[in-house]
């Protein structure tokens, strides 16, 4: 299994790729090494960033009990000395994404800039095999951040607290040390983020619109090419015993399922008429029968994540029979 890429057909262009990706043991070459070492660099933060989410509390008690007693000073006190620190960990949240999307500018370049010298998309993801790994992991990453954010509603309700509260206590002049660390910008896009139900998956979505219209000289082609051959192996290797038996850890195959669904949203934000379209590269049909097949509660929140942040679901184009398999 030494290649994340091994190509065991050759009729891609006739029935789609069929590859075996190994997530569990690709490691760069020196031309991807640059690349490589920033990306590593973010994600090393990434279980981190996920254990902080795990282990997020909240302060309802607290704003609870200083919202019914407004007058009771030592309630307001420990409301507000419990949700600051809470509000620095969201911040931390924050500042992540912005460093993922960051990098996953300079991945997707990487990848797709590759396809303009090689005949498919995937030789062009076997040249570049540990980039491709770590992309898919940044999806993971992703999917797994709000699969925990939108399963915490103190989240929103800690920071909409600290925001009415600071207000507040701005009016009355008081001193707001916390106004170092999180300062009304600063807030402002927090609150923006936050108020999405999921939050990272937007951010890459964003993320990759705004490479293809900033990359205007590399042809759109090429990066629908790349996220559907990524989708199109994950559902392959999901599918197929053959291939889903090399994992070492069935952790894997739902990484897998995480890397296929996320690639299926970004291109239904980059492509202009979507992936849901009879026409996709992407068998959109077949990947959702994937997640249908597994245990309900391991793959909700990936179908959730598929019918509330792809862009084109509800268009009149999209045939009645995928809807269904979305209801």
């Amino acid at each position: 299994m030494g290649n994340l890429l091994k190509l065991l057909t050759c009729t891609e262009l006739e029935q789609g790729p069929n590859f075996f990706l190994d997530f569990e043991n690709a490691q760069p070459t020196e031309e991807e090494r640059e690349v490589w070492n920033q990306v590593d660099l973010v994600l090393q933060d990434s279980e981190s960033i996920l254990m902080g989410l795990r282990e997020y509390k909240g302060a309802s008690q607290e704003i609870r009990d200083a919202i019914q007693n407004p007058n009771d000073f030592k309630h307001q006190e420990r409301a507000w000395n419990s949700v600051c620190p809470l509000v620095i960990k969201l911040k931390n949240f924050y500042t992540f994404s912005i460093r993922l999307e960051e990098v996953l500018q300079g991945l997707l370049s990487e990848l797709t800039y590759s396809l303009n010298t090689a005949p498919l998309a995937s030789t062009a993801l076997e040249r570049k095999q540990a980039l491709a790994k770590q992309f898919a992991e940044i999806l993971h990453f992703t999917l797994l951040f709000d699969e925990l954010k939108i399963r915490n509603p103190a989240i929103q309700n800690d920071f909409s607290y600290y925001r009415r509260t600071i207000s507040r206590n701005r009016i009355n002049n008081m001193n707001l040390e916390i106004e170092n660390e999180v300062n009304n910008e600063m807030a402002n896009r927090m609150s923006l983020f936050y108020a999405e139900p999921m939050p990272m998956m937007k951010t890459l979505s964003k993320a990759t619109t705004n490479f293809v219209m900033e990359n205007k000289s590399l042809p759109l082609e090429k990066t629908t090419d790349c996220l559907s051959t990524m989708a199109n192996v994950c559902r392959i290797m999901l599918e197929t015993p053959e291939y889903s038996s090399r994992f070492s850890s069935e952790d894997t195959l739902l990484f897998c399922m995480r890397v296929m669904v996320g690639v299926i949203i970004l291109y239904d934000h980059v492509h202009p008429n979507g992936v849901f379209i009879k026409s996709s590269t992407i068998d959109i049909k077949s990947s959702l029968k994937v997640l249908k097949d597994q245990p309900a509660d391991k793959v909700e929140g990936l179908l959730n994540a598929l019918r509330y942040t792809t862009k084109h679901l509800n268009d009149e184009s999209t045939p009645k029979n995928i809807l269904m398999l979305l209801q």
